[in-house]
């Protein structure tokens, strides 16, 4: 700032250039005092880091310069001088590090000399980088004597300068100028700040001044608005004793917070409101939950994938305090939270991150994206750039913070495949930022599952970082969901092709039973031009026998197939038409449905050998030994080590056949002894139209079968499930 003659006035406000005037300060000519000071007030506010002040005599090197913090400062009582005195060039700097550091109010100068004395006096501010570590804004604890407050930093590398405006400042873009770090790094500390207080940063490139909400603001006012500082680890957590499932133990159940309690036409869904749902979640017996992304994103209803803030959660949810307590409550009742995360693309709606400090090349995004045809993905331009560090960083960060601040429990990755690949074929770097990514996982949680949707049948997304892959846990498995829909929905019986529900029932990745997650219902198979598997079955009849039996049918492959099983939102309810943002869950069913729902409860207790007799269905080993495609039948073996309570043989029958007593229908079983049945689908409980079939226990028979030393013949219904074990 330019030097001002001390005929200005004396009460001054400071600012950044230009000088402002405070609005709660007078100005009036200065007055020389008896004492022979004359004397400026200058207001420093808790976001000024530093203020400077350089006094230049005119003339005889006769006038001396004070500051005190309040009044006015005398020759006995100040608290800073200038280190000189009695030169014609003196300085005051005032910061964190001087005898009496700097605090937010009036700060009088004072310039001591004869009466007629001539002086340049100026003062200024600058932004002093931060000391603090960290991105965004980050509270920081007193210490030192130091009050404590917020730390902003930001990385804009083609910024001019970076000014912090907020609530704090008046929303003044030009009172608390960021300290420039180099590297493109801006940073400011603000004394007595915390939570709740708003903010934007102001970039200055060239003739471009933008205001921007934070990349990594935790919290947004919405999707249009200001970043919040907010603090997930002061989080009051209650589930101290939580242990992730291990993951052969896993029932995940797919869920939209927006949806999954809600009332039509009503406001969205909310994480409190899925919270009073967990207990039915509970009963049912799954303990994961897959959130559909919860990221801010355009307006209030959405499934989320055009996400507008990777680090903020929805505020219409119930911003970063909503997902907490409800982590928490899933936590309490033993369920784990799985979100769904997006790094294949952004946006495009209210992407702030979008040429964020002003710059692009050709019309593309800027600094966070590619600036070449390499942006283009499905759903717009936004592929982040997965070569520039401080992205890779950006993006490593985000997932480490769900995980370790807000306790999350796993992940799936949304289309993995547009993060390896893109317009131009293969991106390496995208493949190397997952094998970053998991490896960083595997290193410091290595219990939490990481699950990719890639969809490409592809084995090298399960196989170790050591091995070349890109070391994900599991992955959803295209290769069971779409012939076992197939199996399921196609009209005519004699359609159904068993040696693809064979295929689709041994299918696996690299040799392990749990490398992949099965399903028949998920957000993208029951929307997007298709629906609910019972509404595919009969379309406007969801409700139909047919649409019951083959539908539950699907559900019991689920639960009984090698792999993680995974259910959808309403699944158990025998949810018809297809998924939208709008259509809550319609709980009413739960009395209209309530069997159905408890096959599905029955079948994941078995899946989980909650009555100690189905162990093999937790275990690595799968025969599908009996395939029966002129019948429609299909049967697999199911084993841990093998033996009483652990081998598990499952029947599915794809036809409306009925196979009675003194039929003989044979299927090979790998011991002699009783085989119990555990399970029946055809059980009137499940519901009124079914046909309550005696299947019942049976001895096995000396009798070769199947390639299996055993054999047993057995009765049971039309598209019905059997489910036996010793």
């Amino acid at each position: 700032m330019a030097p001002r003659r001390a005929i200005l006035a004396a009460l001054i406000a400071l600012s950044s250039t230009p000088l402002v005037a405070h609005p709660q300060l007078s100005t009036a000519a200065p007055q020389l005092e008896r004492t022979g000071f004359h004397y400026v007030a200058i207001f420093v506010g808790n976001y000024t880091p530093q203020l400077s002040i350089s006094l230049a005599d005119v003339g005889d090197p006769n006038a001396d310069l004070y500051l005190r913090k309040n009044q006015k400062p005398t020759l006995k009582d100040w608290d800073l001088r200038s280190a000189n005195p009695h030169t014609s060039d003196e300085r005051i700097r005032l910061n964190a590090d001087s005898p009496t550091p700097i605090s937010t109010g009036v700060w009088w100068i004072g310039i001591h000399g004869p009466t007629n004395v001539q002086y340049d006096l100026s003062w200024s501010t600058k932004g002093v980088p931060s000391k603090q570590p960290g991105l965004g804004s980050i509270p920081y604890a007193p210490a030192h004597g130091q009050p404590g407050g917020v730390t902003f930093r930001v990385w804009a590398p083609f910024a001019d300068s970076v000014n912090l405006a907020g609530d704090f400042t008046g929303w003044s873009g030009a009172l608390a100028p960021m300290g420039n770090e180099g590297d493109g790094y801006f940073s400011l500390d603000v004394r007595n700040l915390t939570v709740g207080a708003q903010y934007k940063y102001v970039i200055k490139n060239g003739a471009q001044t933008l205001w921007k909400t934070d990349p990594r603001s935790k919290q947004v006012t919405n999707s249009i608005g200001n970043s919040v500082v907010v603090e997930p680890k002061t989080f009051a957590w209650t589930d101290t004793d939580y242990q992730t499932p291990a993951w052969n133990d896993l029932v995940i159940y797919e869920l939209h917070v927006g949806t999954f309690n809600d009332t039509v036409g009503g406001p969205v869904g909310t994480f409190d409101s899925a919270i009073q749902r967990l207990d039915l979640l509970a009963e049912l017996g799954v303990n994961a939950v897959e959130l559909l992304p919860v990221n801010e994103f355009a307006g209030d209803s959405s499934w989320g994938y055009n996400l507008a803030f990777p680090w903020a959660v929805e505020s219409a949810y119930g911003s970063i305090d909503g997902l907490l307590r409800f982590v928490d409550e899933a936590h309490q009742r033993g369920i784990a939270v799985l979100m769904d995360v997006l790094y294949n693309h952004w946006g495009p709606s209210d992407l702030d991150l979008w040429k964020f400090d002003g710059w692009s090349q050709g019309g593309w995004g800027g600094i966070y994206f590619y600036n070449s045809i390499q942006a283009q993905t499905p759903w717009g331009d936004t592929r982040p750039d997965f070569g520039r560090p401080e992205v890779r960083q950006y993006i490593r960060d985000n997932v480490m913070y769900w995980l370790e601040d807000c306790r999350v429990d796993g992940f799936r990755f949304d289309s993995v495949l547009n993060i390896r690949t893109g317009p131009l074929g293969d991106i390496p770097e995208g493949w190397s930022l997952l094998q970053w990514i998991n490896d960083e996982i595997n290193a410091s949680q290595p219990w939490k599952i990481n699950i990719a949707e890639d969809l490409q049948g592809n084995p090298w997304i399960t196989k170790t970082t050591g091995e070349g892959g890109a070391g994900f846990d599991s992955q959803w498995d295209a290769g069971f969901v779409h012939p076992i829909r197939d199996a399921l929905i196609t009209p005519n019986d004699s359609d159904r092709n068993m040696w693809s529900v064979r295929d689709a029932i041994q299918n696996n990745y690299n040799g392990s039973a749990f490398q992949r997650v099965v399903y028949t219902e998920s957000h993208d198979e029951v929307a997007n031009g298709k629906a609910r598997v019972p509404e595919e079955i009969w379309p406007g009849n969801a409700s139909s026998w047919y649409s019951k039996k083959r539908s539950t049918l699907g559900g019991a492959l689920v639960m009984t197939a090698p792999g993680v099983p995974m259910l959808f939102q309403g699944q158990e309810l025998l949810e018809d038409g297809y998924f939208q943002d709008s259509d809550p869950v319609d709980w009413t069913k739960l009395a209209t449905f309530g069997g159905i729902r408890q096959l599905y409860a029955d079948l994941i207790t078995l899946r989980r050998d909650g009555l100690d007799n189905t162990a093999g269905l937790k275990g690595p080993n799968t025969n599908v030994h009996h395939v029966d495609d002129n019948n429609k039948v299909v049967a697999f073996h199911r084993w841990d080590q093998g033996g009483p309570g652990d081998d598990v043989i499952v029947v599915a029958n794809f036809a409306n056949t009925t196979w009675s007593q003194g039929q003989n229908y044979r299927i090979g079983v790998p011991r002699a002894g009783t085989w119990y049945v555990r399970f029946n689908s055809d059980w009137s409980g499940y519901d009124a139209s079914f046909g309550n079939h005696p299947t019942v226990d049976v001895n096995a028979d000396s009798i070769p079968w199947d390639g299996m030393p055993y054999s047993i013949s057995l009765s049971f219904a039309p598209y019905t499930c059997v489910i036996l074990s010793q």
